[in-house]
């Protein structure tokens, strides 16, 4: 799966626009790289993504196409 619609289906960014633009400016590290948002992920990865005010750090711990908000959660374990 690619990064960027990891972090929508995770709802850890609201949307995969949002994703696409913090992966082509910078702000979001897989495994200590830059990547673009079309990077492929696995579980495992630790992927960083750096806010104005912050941080979040987290690996990868499922992959699923599509998921419950209340389950999204259980894609990734903050680190």
């Amino acid at each position: 799966m690619r990064i960027d619609k990891f972090l929508k289906v995770s709802r850890i960014l609201k949307r995969r626009t949002l994703a696409q633009e913090a992966c082509d400016k910078g702000k979001v590290c897989v495994n200590g790289k830059d990547v673009k948002p079309g990077h492929k992920i696995k579980v495992g990865d630790v992927v960083e993504i750096n806010y104005i005010d912050g941080s979040v750090k987290f690996i990868i711990k499922e992959i699923k196409e599509t998921v419950k908000k209340d389950e999204a959660p259980s894609l990734y374990e903050i680190i």
